[in-house]
């Protein structure tokens, strides 16, 4: 049986997250995956290469919501948020825990539950963003800019990017644990994430 990615009561679990921008969410999300599929829905996870199949299930919008959502572009955005903190809750057991501060090259930090309600030191950034439609190759490239961006980022805290892309129904999480500034060179993060240096460089910029 395969296990349940939760977008509901995002507010009880995640300290990070009042009840209004739960909603906000996971609103958001139940558009985005409106748009393409009916609930429920087999869904594939990458967490650094490594496959795993969930199963998402959702509220079906109706005509109201799908009409306050009516802008693609930020219902795209904020269905990211919802959906990447419920991935790393199901894969990572990691939750949200604070809004990251401008600068810090992330949008949450996360940890592990019972770590702590207000300490940082154990959290990582995480770093969101969703594609309506696209194909591999876009969902590399948007992976690697937002690798590239929490590498560029103020804080030493390691950090994970996620993309998730709606309509072929795939999350993508890549791992940044590099606490220093030895970092590797783009041709290595490109050879890694299976996308050519010159895309790498050009989606950097």
């Amino acid at each position: 049986m395969l296990s349940h990615i939760r977008l509901d009561k995002m507010h009880e679990r995640h300290r990070g997250l009042t009840q209004p921008i739960a909603a906000y969410f996971g609103e958001a999300a139940w558009v985005c995956l409106n748009r393409y599929h009916a609930s429920p829905i087999a869904i594939r996870l990458f967490d650094d290469g490594t496959e795993t199949n969930e199963q998402m299930i959702w509220a079906t919008p109706d005509a109201r919501v799908l009409g306050a959502w009516a802008n693609t572009t930020d219902a795209t955005e904020a269905g990211a948020c919802g959906c990447l903190i419920a991935g790393v809750e199901l894969l990572r057991g990691h939750f949200a825990v604070r809004r990251a501060e401008a600068g810090t090259g992330a949008d949450y930090y996360i940890r592990p539950t019972g770590s702590g309600e207000t300490d940082l030191e154990n959290c990582l950034r995480l770093e969101v963003s969703g594609l309506g439609a696209g194909d591999s190759e876009e969902v590399r490239a948007r992976l690697a800019r937002k690798v590239q961006q929490v590498r560029k980022g103020d804080g030493s805290l390691p950090a994970l990017a996620g993309v998730i892309e709606h309509m072929i129904r795939r999350y993508v999480f890549w791992w940044w644990t590099c606490r220093d500034s030895n970092k590797p060179l783009g041709r290595s993060w490109a050879r890694q994430l299976g996308i050519s240096h010159t895309w790498l460089h050009e989606s950097s910029s």
